[in-house]
C-alpha cells in the first residue's frame, strides 16, 4: 500500500490529529474515496458528507467535499454537527452513491476519522472497503468544472423516521424520567428535545459540544458513563440513556446508577421484538457479544448467526437475507426494517418504549432476563501494548490448542478463531449456579492500532474479574 498510515479498519479510518490524521492525508483518503465512485457507482448521484463535534472535524468534512468535487461529484455537505445514523439515513433517502463522516466515533479526544457510507446508508461491506484501499494513491481525473456542493440538513427526516419506529404516546404515558448523556458528541439534544416535546420527564447532562471530551472519551462504558449513574441516582430517573460521539451506539445506566452493559441492552431490546413484535427473521451478533442472546433465540426459534467484529458484518448480512436485528459488542445494535446501521438514537427511544410497555424500569427488565436465562456477567479491559507485544500473545494463545489446554487454572473445552482467539472454558464455578452462562474469554489484537482487547463472559461478576487478570498477565508476560 501506498500509504501505510491510512487503514481502513472494521469501519473506516481513524488517526491521531496533527500526527497521521492531517489535512494532507485526509485529502488523499477523500480521492481514494472519489476514484472508488467514479469506478463502481453512478457518480452522478453524488456524495453526502457529515461530521462530528470533533476538533477541526467541520473543516476536514470541508476538505474532503472539496477533493470530491473536484473529481465531478456533486456533495450534499452537512449544514451542521450530524449524527452518523442521520448521515446514513441521508445517504439512502437522498438516493446518493455514497457519505464520509468526519469522526472517531469513541475514540479520545486527539483522535478523528474517516467512515464510508455505501449507498444503501450503512457501513461499507469488506469488499467495498478494500476496494477503497486499493485506490489510496491512484490519480482522479479533475473535472473541467468542480460540481456543486451544497449544503444540507440531514436531521429533518432521519428525526421523523426514529420518531415514527418507536411509540412515542407510549413512553408520553408511562410517567417514567429518564437522564439522558450525550457525552459532548453529536447527539446533542436530540432526545431531550423530543422528550420535552411530547411530555417526558428528564435531565440532560453533556448535552454541549466540547471537543476536549473533558474527563472521558465519548464511549457509553465504564468509566467514562459514570456520570451518567450519578445524575440518575441524583435526579430519582428511572434510566440513563447515552450515546457515544457520533450516536451511533447505546449505553445505559439502570435506576440505581449501575451501568447496564450494551449486551444487557441488545437482550432487552431482542427479547422485546421476538415477544411483544413478532417481526421475522434470524438475528446476528458479533464473536465477541453475549451467549445470552442464543438462548433468547433458541426460545422463540430464531436463528442466530455468529460473525466477526465490526458491524459491517452486520450490514452485510442485513443486504444479503432478512435480518431482524443484529449487532456487536460495543452498543452498535440496527434494525433491518430502519436501516442497515447501528443507531445510538433509536436505540435510546426503544429502551424507553420497552420500559413503558412492561412498565418497568431498566434494572426489572435486566433482572428479569438474568432469572430467565441465567446470570450472565460481561467484562472487556484494553491494553496499549506494542504491535510486537500483541502479537506474540495472539501466537501464544493459538498454541494452547495442543495437548490438554489450561488457562486461569480452567481446561480448555474447545478453541475459536473467527476473530482473534477465543477459549471456551471448563469453570468449576458453573456447576454451584443454576442455567449457568458459558464461560469464555477472547484475545484480538486491534488491526489498526497498538491495542489489544480482551473480552470474556461468566456466570459471576468475580469469575469475570479473576479471568481479566489471568489474561492481563498472560498478554504481557511475552
Amino acid at each position: 500500500m501506498p500509504y501505510p498510515q491510512i487503514k481502513f479498519g472494521t469501519d473506516g479510518w481513524r488517526g491521531v490529529i496533527a500526527d497521521d490524521f492531517t489535512f494532507a492525508n485526509v485529502r488523499i483518503a477523500a480521492e481514494a474515496i472519489a476514484a472508488y465512485v467514479h469506478a463502481k457507482e453512478d457518480p452522478a448521484k453524488g456524495l453526502c458528507i457529515g461530521y462530528d463535534t470533533r476538533f477541526g472535524s467541520r473543516a476536514f468534512a470541508r476538505a474532503c467535499a472539496e477533493v470530491v468535487a473536484a473529481t465531478g461529484i456533486p456533495v450534499l455537505l452537512a449544514n451542521d454537527i450530524t449524527p452518523t445514523p442521520a448521515l446514513s439515513f441521508g445517504v439512502r433517502g437522498e438516493g446518493a452513491a455514497g457519505g464520509i463522516v468526519i469522526t472517531s466515533s469513541h475514540n479520545p479526544a486527539q483522535w478523528n476519522g474517516v467512515k464510508y457510507k455505501a449507498w444503501y446508508g450503512g457501513s461499507g461491506k469488506p469488499s467495498i472497503i478494500a476496494e477503497i484501499e486499493s485506490c489510496l494513491g491512484k490519480s482522479v481525473a479533475r473535472a473541467a468544472r468542480p460540481a456543486e456542493i451544497r449544503e444540507f440538513d440531514f436531521l429533518p427526516a432521519y428525526l421523523n423516521a426514529i420518531e415514527s419506529f418507536a411509540d412515542l404516546d407510549l413512553i408520553a404515558r408511562s410517567g417514567m424520567k429518564f437522564c439522558i448523556d450525550s457525552m459532548y458528541g453529536a447527539g446533542r439534544t436530540i432526545i431531550s428535545d423530543i422528550f420535552t416535546r411530547i411530555g417526558v420527564a428528564h435531565v440532560q447532562i453533556r448535552g454541549h459540544v466540547d471537543p476536549l471530551f473533558p474527563g472521558i472519551n465519548p464511549e457509553p462504558i465504564e468509566p467514562h458513563i459514570r456520570a451518567l449513574g450519578e445524575a440518575v441516582v441524583a435526579n430519582g430517573c428511572h434510566a440513563g440513556l447515552c450515546t457515544d460521539g457520533d450516536a451511533d451506539r447505546i449505553g445505559a445506566t439502570d435506576e440505581h446508577g449501575e451501568f447496564v452493559d450494551p449486551h444487557k441492552i441488545f437482550s432487552v431490546l431482542l427479547s422485546w421484538v421476538l415477544r411483544r413484535k413478532g417481526w421475522s427473521g434470524a438475528v446476528t451478533r458479533a464473536f465477541n457479544t453475549t451467549k445470552m442472546l442464543d438462548r433468547i433465540c433458541a426460545k422463540h426459534g430464531r436463528e442466530l448467526v455468529e460473525h466477526g467484529i465490526g458491524f459491517k458484518f452486520v450490514c452485510d448480512y442485513m443486504l444479503e437475507r432478512e435480518i431482524v436485528m443484529g449487532g456487536e459488542e460495543s452498543g452498535g445494535i440496527g434494525f433491518q426494517r430502519h436501516l442497515p446501521e447501528r443507531d445510538g438514537l433509536l436505540n435510546a427511544l426503544l429502551l424507553a418504549n420497552v420500559m413503558a410497555e412492561e412498565g418497568k424500569t431498566l434494572g426489572q427488565l435486566v433482572a428479569d432476563l438474568q432469572a430467565e436465562y441465567g446470570e450472565h456477567q460481561y467484562g472487556r479491559i484494553d491494553l496499549h501494548i506494542s504491535d510486537d507485544v500483541k502479537n506474540g500473545a495472539i501466537a501464544r494463545a493459538r498454541a494452547l490448542a495442543t495437548g490438554n489446554p489450561v488457562f486461569a487454572c480452567m481446561p480448555i473445552l474447545r478453541q475459536e478463531n473467527l476473530d482473534g482467539v477465543k477459549f471456551y472454558l471448563d469453570n468449576p464455578e458453573a456447576a454451584t449456579r443454576p442455567n449457568a452462562a458459558e464461560t469464555w474469554l477472547l484475545l484480538r489484537a486491534s488491526g489498526t492500532e497498538p491495542l489489544m482487547r480482551i473480552y470474556t463472559e461468566s456466570c459471576s461478576r468475580q469469575s469475570v474479574a479473576r479471568l481479566l487478570e489471568s489474561a492481563r498477565s498472560f498478554a504481557l508476560a511475552g
